[in-house]
């Protein structure tokens, strides 16, 4: 439709400008080194090579990951707290009372004295952590226990509080960065069509990871149809110098079909860590002692233990244990529940 006022060939004339207007700002950006808009996906371009978002993204995978982690727990944290604060305030106002006489008087009033003997028994439980005079530590401990039972008795009544009013979570997790991460041939337990596999990269030397081993095996034994469990080899040899042989071992041990039974015992006695303490190992694992020793001997398996190191270094692994559970990150002698809720929320993920 013509302008109001205007004529066919003003119209035209109008148009023809504005074309040439558009080219002469296109021209300056060019000319004066001015940027055109950035393509979709594209973070950067070096002469006529580029460098995408999710090349960034996936070069970053395990930093992001944990970042993610951090962001979901602190908001799950914090959620809580809020949630306890409108429980509180909510129960007050019923009573018609103020928020901190309710707390004196469900909570703090209730919470029962620390006797000596619970002061003592904490004492020698933990002397090895306790450090000087004991008539000063008495007190500190006693203080420290009392806490502890005030914020047990905040937590009772805070859930006889929660089976009372309606409380509904909406707060969800986001999808997950997955880190892709292969079992290889790597020793594992469990069924292979297991829905959950975690992979573990772990050192034989690394006593937060002999912390965990209890821990796996409980997983193993609450999910033995979901779960499938791969070792990888991590030895960090500046600090550990002879997990490499004990990883070695290890294969050895596995060619004679007792690989998770040495992984135990080479946990188990992490001080005995000798090549001979290795070979009395199999021994006693009733292993066939003469090929194990020229197992080991030959170290026929450090090629294949350095290759999990550097897969586990082009991962971002920087410490062990290291875990990969359907590919999401988790770092750390982790407790049970750390790993139940991944794997619960991996398994309601497959079964949608």
């Amino acid at each position: 439709m013509p302008l109001p006022g205007k004529n066919r060939s003003q119209c035209w004339a109008i148009a023809i400008g504005a074309v040439f207007l558009l080219w002469a700002v296109l021209w300056q950006q060019s000319a004066f080194g001015g940027e055109p808009p950035a393509q979709p996906g594209v973070a950067a371009k070096v002469g006529d090579q580029v460098v995408t978002r999710e090349e960034l993204e996936k070069a970053l995978a395990p930093q992001l990951a944990k970042l993610q982690d951090q962001k979901f727990q602190l908001l799950e944290s914090k959620l809580e707290e809020l949630i306890e604060e409108r429980l509180l305030a909510l129960e007050a106002k019923r009573r018609g009372m103020a928020v901190e006489d309710l707390i004196k008087t469900e909570v703090t009033s209730k919470v029962p004295a620390v006797s000596d003997a619970e002061v003592t028994a904490f004492m020698i439980q933990n002397k090895a952590r306790l450090q000087g005079d004991e008539a000063e530590l008495r007190p500190k401990v006693r203080d420290y226990l009392r806490n502890q039972k005030a914020q047990g008795s905040r937590h009772a009544y805070l859930a006889n509080l929660q089976q009372r009013v309606k409380v509904e979570r909406f707060l969800e997790e986001p999808e997950p960065i997955r880190i892709a991460v292969s079992a290889g041939d790597a020793f594992a337990r469990g069924p292979k069509d297991a829905p959950v596999t975690i992979v573990e990269f772990s050192d034989f030397q690394c006593p937060f990871c002999s912390r965990v081993v209890d821990t796996l095996k409980e997983v193993v034994r609450l999910y033995p149809k979901q779960i499938r469990l791969a070792y990888r080899d991590f030895p960090i040899a500046d600090l550990h110098p002879k997990a490499q042989k004990a990883a070695e071992a290890a294969r050895c041990a596995g060619e004679q079909g007792k690989f998770w039974e040495y992984h135990d015992r080479l946990f188990e006695s992490q001080a005995q860590a000798t090549v001979e303490d290795f070979k009395r190992f199999a021994e006693q694992l009733k292993l066939d002692g003469k090929n194990f020793a020229a197992c080991l001997d030959s170290g026929k398996h450090a090629a294949t233990v350095q290759a999990d190191v550097e897969e586990g270094i082009h991962l971002g692994i920087t410490g062990t244990p290291t875990f990969f559970i359907n590919g999401r990150l988790l770092v750390g002698a982790q407790p049970l529940e750390a790993f139940q809720r991944i794997i619960d929320r991996e398994l309601r993920h497959s079964s949608k």
